[in-house]
């Protein structure tokens, strides 16, 4: 018993050394999505580039898709890979409502909350039905496409469309390529499987609990 409470405490102690330089960097960035430096795209490679990179140096929202992902891999069959579609869908309807100059309000805390509630469901293990996961990444989806908008606003046709076929090919890859690793990792071993899956749910829920905190502040 007290070598598997050593192990237990030495794992802990080494996850708070992975997570602490990513918390680190996350506060002064909570803010900092624009990939153009807050310049909005004018030309399609510019608009492309910036949809691509806007849901991976947004820390907030790349923990979501990890979510996502990890959600997804709980599902059997076409169902892993076609949810995630309706969040992808949903956060090109959540940049056209913020384009069309409507408000939503507590955009980017509601997005932490999703975050953190995402990866204390991963920590639960629950499985849930594929249609409820789907409606779930469809409402959070809206949120999170709310925030994307803000990057291009003002942007003519041409740049506002490359953006959003990059950010929904970036989204949909990340998550898809996370359940085919989760399945892949599973082929491998259940136990190198469990222990990816329970450090992901660890890293969504601290980034998740750091930005609703940083926004709450």
């Amino acid at each position: 018993m007290k070598n598997r409470a050593n192990v237990s405490a030495t794992r802990s102690r080494s996850f708070g050394l992975l997570m602490a330089p990513g918390i680190a960097l996350a506060a002064p960035i909570a803010h900092a999505h624009h990939a153009m430096g807050g310049a909005t795209p004018t030309t399609f490679m510019q608009g492309l580039l910036s949809g691509i990179a806007h849901p991976v140096i947004g820390l907030d929202h790349l923990a979501f898709l990890l979510v996502a992902a990890l959600l997804s891999a709980t599902l059997t069959g076409h169902a892993r890979y076609l949810a995630p579609l309706a969040f992808v869908a949903a956060t090109i309807a959540g940049t056209l409502y913020h384009l069309s100059a409507a408000d939503l309000p507590m955009a980017e805390t509601v997005i932490a909350l999703s975050v953190l509630l995402g990866g204390i469901a991963v920590l639960l293990k629950r499985s849930l039905p594929a249609l409820l996961i789907a409606v779930l990444f469809g409402l959070t989806g809206v949120y999170h496409g709310y925030a994307y908008g803000e990057s291009i606003v003002g942007a003519e046709q041409t740049p506002l469309a490359s953006y959003l076929i990059g950010f929904a090919l970036i989204q949909y890859a990340v998550v898809a390529g996370g359940v085919r690793l989760l399945e892949l990792l599973a082929a491998r071993s259940e136990r190198l499987q469990s222990g990816a899956v329970r450090f992901s749910g660890l890293f969504a829920t601290a980034v998740g609990a750091l930005f609703l905190g940083l926004n709450l502040s």
